[in-house]
């Protein structure tokens, strides 16, 4: 397959592309469940065998096992399972889609997680939880394209994340595909992270990292590890 294509609905190919797919559903959570029930979770665009450069991040938080870790779109991430077996006892994962939490819980079958669907542009049920003290954002900032999206998701990470807590965010960098799993992308740099989180955050560290899908194909990110100061 080719490395710019791809139909979130071929089974057994992996979904990330540099080009817009017409055919994707107009209704986000519909195409997202789709995603995990039309392809193996190994061949999905986003599927990542090598997690060091996000634990690397946690690890450097020094927070608590007890620590509060909000993983927003998780779909089936194996984060979770690291998390998990690091020691940590008070993890949240969160997705717009129901199938790709379903088949996580399933998986994991630990009472150490919350699974919350919920929309993190028009949340429901995330505005309700408890301070997390951790919020970890890997590949999902960068499919809110519209200023509204961003601004809902920023007001909401800002409420959440509690004082003197982490945010780790990974996400496309300007280097980056302009579309991935059919769907529009907006790419981020250092700077533009730290001016969405604002003064009530400090940079902490940042580095470009290259991410290979299952297909071979490269995807270059930027990773962030912020901290909302205290008073």
């Amino acid at each position: 397959m080719s490395e710019n294509s791809c139909n979130i609905n071929d089974k057994g190919k992996s979904c990330c592309s540099t080009s817009a797919n017409t055919n994707t559903a107009t209704n986000l959570q519909e195409h997202w469940n789709n995603a995990y029930l039309n392809s193996p979770e190994e061949k999905l665009g986003w599927f990542e065998t090598d997690l060091t450069p996000t634990l690397n991040l946690v690890t450097k938080t020094n927070l608590n096992k007890s620590a509060r870790i909000l993983n927003v779109g998780a779909g089936s991430t194996t984060l979770i399972d690291e998390l998990i077996k690091l020691g940590y006892t008070d993890l949240i994962a969160s997705d717009l889609s129901e199938v790709a939490l379903e088949k996580l819980k399933n998986r994991i079958k630990s009472t150490k997680v919350d699974y919350l669907v919920d929309d993190l542009t028009k949340s429901t049920k995330l505005t309700k939880i408890e301070n997390v003290d951790l919020w970890i954002d890997r590949a999902v900032l960068h499919f809110f394209t519209k200023n509204n999206e961003q601004d809902a998701y920023f007001e909401l990470l800002k409420s959440k994340v509690t004082k003197n807590g982490f945010v780790i965010l990974a996400e496309y960098n300007l280097d980056g595909a302009t579309v991935c799993a059919g769907l529009p992308v907006y790419r981020y740099s250092k700077d533009m992270l730290v001016e969405k989180l604002g003064r009530e955050f400090e940079l902490l560290e940042s580095f470009e990292y290259m991410y290979y899908m299952p297909s071979g194909a490269k995807r270059p990110y930027i990773y962030t590890l912020f901290v909302k100061k205290g008073q």
